[in-house]
């Protein structure tokens, strides 16, 4: 029998938002990365976020839910459960009051599943898609399980509302999902090496169209992403909203105007690249900030994340294929920072002690030492990110190989990899 506290409207939005943020991976991500790869490799690429939509959905069920949100340690969650073991239609008052356990379920497995797909970025054109699949599989359960505990996870080291040691303020998954799928790219492209041919042989985008498509895609998604994440149809969902599209505008203009004054023309990429470093750099933030802090938010990661996409990469030559890491890397930790600093209480007001008085959240609240631990959230998931990924990669590498072959890579992954062609020019 379902508990009297249900709320059809804040159901509704919450399954909305998870079908929002699924639209995020498909077709939202992997029309961004496709267009953004030679045609050779569209599909294989395109493929990376579709195959993830069914494998990181059984890992979950089986365990991943567990694994990220039983109670456990302040590390990982427990076998509580699994098999989704306890997770029925009625509610779970530690995550969501008014809506079913399963909604809440179905809404986290959305990040778990694009997570992963975010690091695909960095080795798209270069690696075996059984050695993607294997990764995303270990990596999942290494990483991104644990550190979705920690943040989110009933008893978990960072969990600022529900008895972490650490309060970090994480509001749709700045370390969760972008610092932790940000850094891994990068560990992922210095293990792989470069591109046959990279830097000296032009590797443009195929087809900027179907990039712009997916990023817009992605800004309409970021909204389940961001505001679903207030697990309710309130003025918290809708201050979220706000916040997410003025930080994504922000920096969409802070990005083309870097990229005006350096380059002296504004391109559709850098707009929406820029929108995308926006997106990401807002999310940690959204539930906690008032408009205008969203605002400059936005432009500073849109400003940020040029520099290290145009200068940093150049200047260290790793070959990022998509700047997943320039991007999400960047972007999340310049937002998990920011948020320090301009988290407030009266924006959110959940964060209360033991007698029931509301909390100052950043600094902006008088709370300078916010920025201490969000500093340590931020060294914890690029800590995790970094070692994991490499033993990861190691693993995988020992067992099955992670590069193509070069003649798979000259030949492209469509064909190589998956018998068939995104163009056919005789049909």
């Amino acid at each position: 029998m379902q508990s009297q506290t249900l709320n059809s409207g804040d159901n509704a939005w919450m399954l909305t938002s998870a079908a929002l943020v699924l639209m995020m991976t498909g077709p939202g991500l992997a029309l961004f990365y496709g267009g953004l790869v030679r045609s050779k490799n569209v599909l294989s690429t395109m493929m990376h976020s579709f195959a993830l939509m069914a494998v990181v959905t059984v890992l979950w069920a089986v365990y991943g839910y567990s694994f990220a949100f039983a109670s456990g340690t302040p590390f990982i969650g427990g076998f509580g459960y699994v098999f989704l073991n306890g997770v029925g239609t009625a509610p779970n008052a530690d995550y969501g009051a008014t809506v079913p356990h399963q909604t809440y379920m179905i809404y986290q497995l959305m990040f778990a599943i694009i997570t992963p797909a975010l690091i695909s970025g960095a080795f798209a054109e270069r690696m075996k898609f059984s050695a993607m699949l294997l990764f995303t599989c270990l990596w999942s359960t290494i990483i991104y399980f644990p550190m979705a505990h920690m943040v989110w996870g009933k008893g978990g080291l960072l969990n600022a509302f529900l008895g972490g040691k650490i309060p970090c303020l994480d509001f749709a998954g700045g370390t969760v999902v972008h610092i932790t799928s940000g850094v891994s790219a990068l560990v992922c492209a210095l293990y792989l090496g470069k591109r046959l041919g990279f830097p000296r042989e032009p590797m443009k985008p195929h087809n900027l169209v179907l990039s712009l498509i997916g990023a817009c895609l992605l800004w309409v998604g970021w909204f389940g992403f961001n505001a679903g994440s207030a697990v309710a149809a309130s003025g918290l969902a809708t201050s979220a909203f706000v916040a997410t599209h003025f930080g994504a505008s922000a920096a969409a203009l802070g990005w083309m105007f870097a990229e005006w004054a350096r380059h002296g023309k504004p391109s559709m990429l850098g707009g929406i690249s820029g929108a995308v470093a926006g997106l990401v750099a807002i999310t940690p933030a959204s539930g906690f900030v008032q408009p205008f802090p969203a605002l400059l938010i936005g432009f500073l990661a849109g400003v940020f994340c040029f520099f290290m996409v145009t200068t940093v990469k150049g200047r260290f030559g790793y070959d990022d294929t998509l700047d997943a890491f320039g991007v999400h890397g960047a972007g999340g930790t310049l937002g998990a920072l920011l948020t320090g600093i301009f988290a407030t209480k009266a924006i959110n007001d959940g964060l209360k002690d033991a007698a029931g008085h509301v909390l100052p959240l950043g600094w902006v609240d008088g709370n300078p030492k916010q920025i201490l631990n969000q500093l340590a959230g931020v060294v914890i998931s690029w800590v995790l990110a970094l070692v994991g990924t490499w033993i990861i990669l190691r693993i995988v590498d020992a067992l099955i190989g992670v590069r193509a072959s070069k003649e798979a890579e000259i030949e492209g992954l469509d064909i190589s990899m998956h018998g068939e062609e995104g163009y056919n020019l005789d049909a």
